[in-house]
């Protein structure tokens, strides 16, 4: 395919993404496509190179475009859980023949570290045990992305002071042009009562965090593009690229 086929073809699908992003019935479906699949735990049911990744496919795939286009030396993430994510970033990498994983958890249960070290991609990631707040954990991440090129990923605990917090320490980190992702957004705009066990919810969450941050940093902005192309998405509003 010539460079002008390409160009078009690139073109044509932006002007689409353009569509959808200003299509409020089709947001509205694909929100509604969330809440209703998150009372059957949706995000649940998929895994990567055998470990559960407890992500939507969509985020997934956005997430494979950035590590492609940014090639980081790091990705760090905050929240390891079953170590899906984690593996599947690092398998990312691996393709690439460059980079690896830091992944921060302050409960990295015995039989998922079991799982994690035992898989053929733990030759690209390293883990660290302890709250993502704690300054001496911040303190060996930050050495670990000392003159890197870095990708953030935030996915631990949800509620907004934990994440702004996070965001103050962890976003300094990213690279110019780089990203900040942030999950799970997506519980501002889900029902009251979707999180009856859990301290997060509507007006307390990561989405609230990010734009409580935003406001006091201006490096960083919200990349509309990307989740008007996804639709269907944990991450609303949580793709955050540096500009400067």
């Amino acid at each position: 395919m010539s460079d002008n086929l390409i160009k078009a073809f690139e073109a044509e699908c932006q002007a689409e993404v353009v569509a959808q992003g200003r299509n409020q019935e089709l947001k509205a479906l694909a929100q509604q496509f969330y809440n209703e699949s998150a009372k059957h735990k949706y995000t649940y049911h998929f895994s990567w190179m055998g470990r559960p990744i407890i992500q939507l496919p969509q985020d997934m795939m956005a997430m494979q475009e950035l590590i492609w286009r940014i090639k980081p030396d790091l990705v760090i993430e905050c929240g390891i859980a079953h170590g899906g994510s984690i593996i599947y970033y690092a398998s990312l990498l691996e393709l690439q023949g460059h980079g690896e994983v830091l992944g921060i958890d302050r409960d990295i249960r015995a039989h998922n570290r079991e799982a994690i070290e035992s898989h053929p991609m733990i030759k690209r990631i390293s883990m660290i045990e302890g709250s993502s707040l704690d300054p001496a954990v911040v303190e060996q991440v930050r050495q670990a992305a000392a003159g890197k090129k870095v990708i953030v990923v935030l996915d631990s605990n949800h509620t907004h002071e934990h994440v702004l917090e996070e965001l103050r320490l962890y976003a300094p980190l990213v690279s110019v042009d780089s990203y900040c992702v942030v999950m799970d957004t997506v519980v501002e705009d889900m029902p009251a009562d979707a999180f009856p066990d859990r301290p997060w919810g509507p007006g307390d969450n990561p989405k609230t965090a990010v734009w409580a941050y935003l406001k006091e940093n201006a490096d960083f902005e919200i990349d509309q593009q990307m989740q008007d192309k996804l639709l269907i998405t944990v991450a609303s509003d949580g793709y955050l690229r540096r500009v400067r």
